[in-house]
Protein backbone atom coordinates (compact mmCIF):
# COMPACT_ATOMS: atom_id res chain seq x y z
CA UNK A 1 0.00 0.00 0.00
CA UNK A 2 1.03 3.67 -0.75
CA UNK A 3 0.49 6.27 1.26
CA UNK A 4 1.02 10.34 0.89
CA UNK A 5 1.22 11.88 3.92
CA UNK A 6 0.77 15.50 4.61
CA UNK A 7 0.95 16.94 8.29
CA UNK A 8 2.66 13.79 9.66
CA UNK A 9 5.73 15.42 11.24
CA UNK A 10 3.74 14.88 14.91
CA UNK A 11 0.69 13.92 16.31
CA UNK A 12 -2.03 12.36 14.88
CA UNK A 13 -0.55 12.38 11.36
CA UNK A 14 2.73 10.41 12.73
CA UNK A 15 0.94 7.92 15.01
CA UNK A 16 -1.05 6.77 12.07
CA UNK A 17 1.74 6.64 9.81
CA UNK A 18 3.65 4.42 12.56
CA UNK A 19 1.14 1.85 12.19
CA UNK A 20 1.17 1.95 8.68
CA UNK A 21 4.92 1.63 8.52
CA UNK A 22 4.80 -1.19 10.90
CA UNK A 23 2.03 -3.04 8.77
CA UNK A 24 4.31 -3.04 5.68
CA UNK A 25 2.84 0.63 3.87
CA UNK A 26 5.10 2.53 2.09
CA UNK A 27 4.65 6.19 3.62
CA UNK A 28 5.65 9.35 1.47
CA UNK A 29 6.38 12.07 4.03
CA UNK A 30 5.78 15.96 2.64
CA UNK A 31 7.79 18.04 5.50
CA UNK A 32 9.12 20.99 5.63
CA UNK A 33 11.69 20.16 7.46
CA UNK A 34 12.71 16.47 7.08
CA UNK A 35 15.60 17.13 9.74
CA UNK A 36 12.45 16.40 12.24
CA UNK A 37 12.60 13.07 12.01
CA UNK A 38 17.00 13.09 12.48
CA UNK A 39 16.27 11.67 16.27
CA UNK A 40 13.48 9.13 15.43
CA UNK A 41 15.66 5.70 15.30
CA UNK A 42 12.09 3.84 14.09
CA UNK A 43 11.14 6.54 11.46
CA UNK A 44 15.17 6.15 10.56
CA UNK A 45 14.53 2.56 10.32
CA UNK A 46 11.56 2.47 7.84
CA UNK A 47 13.76 5.38 5.61
CA UNK A 48 16.59 2.61 5.54
CA UNK A 49 14.05 0.47 4.22
CA UNK A 50 12.84 2.44 1.66
CA UNK A 51 8.92 2.05 3.08
CA UNK A 52 9.36 5.78 4.71
CA UNK A 53 10.18 8.56 1.89
CA UNK A 54 10.87 12.05 3.43
CA UNK A 55 10.12 14.75 0.76
CA UNK A 56 11.39 18.28 1.39
CA UNK A 57 8.66 20.60 0.59
CA UNK A 58 5.39 23.19 1.83
CA UNK A 59 2.06 21.98 1.31
CA UNK A 60 1.33 25.52 0.73
CA UNK A 61 3.17 25.02 -2.61
CA UNK A 62 1.05 23.43 -5.25
CA UNK A 63 3.82 22.31 -7.25
CA UNK A 64 5.46 20.60 -4.02
CA UNK A 65 2.57 18.87 -3.31
CA UNK A 66 2.16 17.65 -6.79
CA UNK A 67 6.11 16.68 -6.85
CA UNK A 68 5.02 14.60 -3.42
CA UNK A 69 2.27 13.07 -5.30
CA UNK A 70 4.82 11.86 -7.68
CA UNK A 71 7.18 10.72 -5.15
CA UNK A 72 4.57 8.82 -3.72
CA UNK A 73 3.19 6.87 -6.35
CA UNK A 74 7.35 5.77 -7.49
CA UNK A 75 8.06 1.88 -7.37
CA UNK A 76 8.42 -0.48 -9.65
CA UNK A 77 4.94 -1.77 -9.45
CA UNK A 78 3.12 0.38 -10.92
CA UNK A 79 0.46 0.95 -8.23
CA UNK A 80 -1.00 3.96 -7.22
CA UNK A 81 -1.31 5.94 -4.53
CA UNK A 82 -4.01 4.44 -2.39
CA UNK A 83 -4.50 7.14 0.79
CA UNK A 84 -3.54 10.27 1.29
CA UNK A 85 -3.55 11.33 4.89
CA UNK A 86 -3.93 14.74 5.85
CA UNK A 87 -3.72 16.19 9.28
CA UNK A 88 -2.08 19.99 8.41
CA UNK A 89 -2.52 21.79 11.91
CA UNK A 90 -0.53 24.77 13.60
CA UNK A 91 0.65 24.49 17.14
CA UNK A 92 -1.00 27.37 19.52
CA UNK A 93 2.61 27.77 20.58
CA UNK A 94 3.33 29.36 16.44
CA UNK A 95 0.77 32.02 16.76
CA UNK A 96 -0.46 34.38 19.97
CA UNK A 97 -3.08 34.94 22.33
CA UNK A 98 -5.89 38.04 21.53
CA UNK A 99 -8.50 38.90 23.82
CA UNK A 100 -10.68 39.42 21.16
CA UNK A 101 -9.76 36.54 18.96
CA UNK A 102 -8.34 34.10 21.32
CA UNK A 103 -5.16 32.03 19.64
CA UNK A 104 -4.41 33.97 16.67
CA UNK A 105 -1.34 33.37 13.90
CA UNK A 106 0.47 34.75 10.96
CA UNK A 107 -1.83 32.98 8.85
CA UNK A 108 -5.06 31.92 9.47
CA UNK A 109 -5.59 29.58 6.45
CA UNK A 110 -2.90 27.22 6.45
CA UNK A 111 -5.14 24.40 6.74
CA UNK A 112 -7.37 25.44 3.90
CA UNK A 113 -4.88 26.47 1.43
CA UNK A 114 -2.91 23.26 2.27
CA UNK A 115 -5.89 21.21 1.57
CA UNK A 116 -6.83 22.92 -1.58
CA UNK A 117 -3.95 22.14 -2.87
CA UNK A 118 -3.99 18.41 -2.40
CA UNK A 119 -7.16 18.49 -4.32
CA UNK A 120 -6.33 20.81 -6.57
CA UNK A 121 -3.31 17.87 -7.74
CA UNK A 122 -4.78 15.01 -6.53
CA UNK A 123 -4.95 12.41 -9.28
CA UNK A 124 -8.47 11.78 -10.62
CA UNK A 125 -7.76 8.45 -12.97
CA UNK A 126 -9.38 5.16 -11.77
CA UNK A 127 -8.78 4.43 -9.05
CA UNK A 128 -8.47 7.57 -7.35
CA UNK A 129 -6.74 8.06 -3.97
CA UNK A 130 -8.68 7.80 -0.97
CA UNK A 131 -8.91 10.81 1.51
CA UNK A 132 -8.67 10.93 5.13
CA UNK A 133 -8.78 14.38 6.53
CA UNK A 134 -8.45 15.58 10.16
CA UNK A 135 -11.05 18.11 10.79
CA UNK A 136 -12.55 19.14 14.90
CA UNK A 137 -16.03 18.62 16.14
CA UNK A 138 -17.94 22.50 17.29
CA UNK A 139 -17.22 23.63 13.98
CA UNK A 140 -20.55 24.40 12.49
CA UNK A 141 -22.93 26.18 13.32
CA UNK A 142 -24.94 22.79 14.37
CA UNK A 143 -21.86 20.84 15.76
CA UNK A 144 -21.44 23.70 18.12
CA UNK A 145 -24.41 23.45 19.63
CA UNK A 146 -24.19 19.91 20.37
CA UNK A 147 -20.95 20.92 22.71
CA UNK A 148 -20.66 20.39 26.50
CA UNK A 149 -21.42 23.99 27.77
CA UNK A 150 -18.12 24.55 29.41
CA UNK A 151 -16.32 23.46 26.02
CA UNK A 152 -18.38 26.13 24.20
CA UNK A 153 -16.43 29.38 25.16
CA UNK A 154 -13.26 27.26 24.66
CA UNK A 155 -14.05 27.03 21.12
CA UNK A 156 -16.44 30.20 20.78
CA UNK A 157 -13.25 32.18 22.13
CA UNK A 158 -10.04 30.73 22.05
CA UNK A 159 -10.43 28.63 19.10
CA UNK A 160 -12.68 30.58 16.72
CA UNK A 161 -9.38 31.17 14.51
CA UNK A 162 -7.95 28.15 14.01
CA UNK A 163 -11.46 26.60 13.52
CA UNK A 164 -12.48 28.73 10.92
CA UNK A 165 -9.54 28.31 8.87
CA UNK A 166 -10.73 24.20 9.60
CA UNK A 167 -14.46 24.97 8.28
CA UNK A 168 -12.67 26.90 5.42
CA UNK A 169 -11.02 22.85 4.90
CA UNK A 170 -14.23 21.22 5.34
CA UNK A 171 -16.03 23.46 2.75
CA UNK A 172 -13.30 22.40 0.44
CA UNK A 173 -13.28 19.16 1.16
CA UNK A 174 -17.23 19.45 0.76
CA UNK A 175 -17.25 20.87 -2.80
CA UNK A 176 -14.95 18.38 -3.29
CA UNK A 177 -16.76 15.55 -2.82
CA UNK A 178 -20.64 17.14 -3.17
CA UNK A 179 -21.72 17.33 -0.27
CA UNK A 180 -24.20 19.91 1.14
CA UNK A 181 -22.75 22.56 2.68
CA UNK A 182 -24.23 25.66 5.27
CA UNK A 183 -23.62 29.18 3.86
CA UNK A 184 -23.59 30.08 7.31
CA UNK A 185 -20.56 28.07 8.09
CA UNK A 186 -18.24 29.67 5.63
CA UNK A 187 -15.61 31.47 6.93
CA UNK A 188 -15.12 33.49 3.72
CA UNK A 189 -12.67 34.78 1.02
CA UNK A 190 -10.43 35.96 3.84
CA UNK A 191 -10.02 32.61 4.34
CA UNK A 192 -10.69 30.02 1.37
CA UNK A 193 -9.29 32.79 -1.74
CA UNK A 194 -11.20 34.48 -4.27
CA UNK A 195 -12.46 32.32 -6.85
CA UNK A 196 -11.50 29.23 -4.58
CA UNK A 197 -13.55 26.50 -6.94
CA UNK A 198 -12.15 27.05 -9.85
CA UNK A 199 -9.05 25.95 -8.07
CA UNK A 200 -10.69 22.23 -7.97
CA UNK A 201 -12.19 19.65 -9.40
CA UNK A 202 -15.73 19.88 -10.39
CA UNK A 203 -18.03 19.46 -7.69
CA UNK A 204 -18.25 15.75 -6.96
CA UNK A 205 -15.43 14.73 -8.39
CA UNK A 206 -13.22 13.05 -6.12
CA UNK A 207 -14.92 10.27 -4.88
CA UNK A 208 -13.89 8.78 -2.08
CA UNK A 209 -13.00 10.63 1.12
CA UNK A 210 -13.90 10.53 4.99
CA UNK A 211 -13.23 13.75 7.51
CA UNK A 212 -12.79 12.95 10.75
CA UNK A 213 -13.90 15.00 13.79
CA UNK A 214 -12.26 14.53 16.90
CA UNK A 215 -13.68 16.14 20.03
CA UNK A 216 -10.70 18.17 22.22
CA UNK A 217 -7.44 16.37 21.59
CA UNK A 218 -5.18 15.13 24.40
CA UNK A 219 -1.88 13.39 24.49
CA UNK A 220 -2.95 10.32 26.14
CA UNK A 221 -2.57 6.98 25.34
CA UNK A 222 -4.21 4.77 22.69
CA UNK A 223 -6.97 3.10 24.24
CA UNK A 224 -7.92 1.66 21.11
CA UNK A 225 -4.97 -1.15 21.57
CA UNK A 226 -6.33 -2.16 24.99
CA UNK A 227 -9.64 -3.29 23.07
CA UNK A 228 -12.95 -2.64 24.98
CA UNK A 229 -13.23 -1.44 28.55
CA UNK A 230 -13.97 -3.58 31.58
CA UNK A 231 -17.91 -2.83 30.88
CA UNK A 232 -17.50 -4.28 27.33
CA UNK A 233 -17.69 -0.63 26.06
CA UNK A 234 -15.33 -0.06 22.80
CA UNK A 235 -12.60 1.98 23.75
CA UNK A 236 -13.67 5.41 22.57
CA UNK A 237 -16.96 6.32 20.77
CA UNK A 238 -17.57 6.99 16.87
CA UNK A 239 -20.33 8.90 14.95
CA UNK A 240 -20.89 8.93 11.78
CA UNK A 241 -22.55 11.99 10.28
CA UNK A 242 -23.58 13.70 13.41
CA UNK A 243 -21.96 14.65 16.98
CA UNK A 244 -21.31 12.13 19.72
CA UNK A 245 -23.64 13.19 22.54
CA UNK A 246 -21.16 14.83 25.53
CA UNK A 247 -18.15 14.84 23.40
CA UNK A 248 -15.33 16.08 25.77
CA UNK A 249 -11.79 14.71 24.68
CA UNK A 250 -9.99 12.13 22.71
CA UNK A 251 -6.65 11.06 22.42
CA UNK A 252 -4.34 11.76 19.57
CA UNK A 253 -3.49 8.14 19.59
CA UNK A 254 -6.56 6.65 19.29
CA UNK A 255 -7.94 9.71 16.54
CA UNK A 256 -5.13 7.33 14.79
CA UNK A 257 -5.70 4.20 16.07
CA UNK A 258 -9.34 4.87 14.62
CA UNK A 259 -7.87 6.41 11.29
CA UNK A 260 -6.23 2.85 10.57
CA UNK A 261 -8.10 0.30 12.55
CA UNK A 262 -11.13 1.46 11.57
CA UNK A 263 -11.47 3.34 8.68
CA UNK A 264 -8.72 2.00 6.56
CA UNK A 265 -9.75 -1.38 7.01
CA UNK A 266 -13.12 -1.06 6.95
CA UNK A 267 -13.34 1.85 4.09
CA UNK A 268 -17.07 1.28 2.44
CA UNK A 269 -18.59 1.63 5.97
CA UNK A 270 -17.19 4.91 6.50
CA UNK A 271 -16.77 6.13 3.29
CA UNK A 272 -18.61 9.30 2.47
CA UNK A 273 -19.09 10.47 5.76
CA UNK A 274 -17.89 13.17 8.23
CA UNK A 275 -17.20 11.27 11.08
CA UNK A 276 -16.97 12.26 15.34
CA UNK A 277 -14.97 10.74 18.06
CA UNK A 278 -14.87 10.67 21.49
CA UNK A 279 -14.64 8.90 24.83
Amino acid sequence: MKVLAIGASRNIGYHACKRLLESGATVTFLLRKPEVFDDDDEIKGFVATGHARLIKGNAMSKDDVAQAWKEAARGDDGAPVEYVLFSVGISPSEGGISLTKGITFSTPNTVTQCLLNVFATLPLDDPQPRVITISSNGLTHKSHSALPLALKPIYGWMLQMPHRDKCGAEEVTAHCAGWEWDPRDSPGADILGEKWEARLPGRGEVKGVVVVRPALLSNGECMGDKGPRRCGKPPYRVKAEGDVSGAWTISRKDVAHFMVEGIMKNWSEWEGKRVSIAY
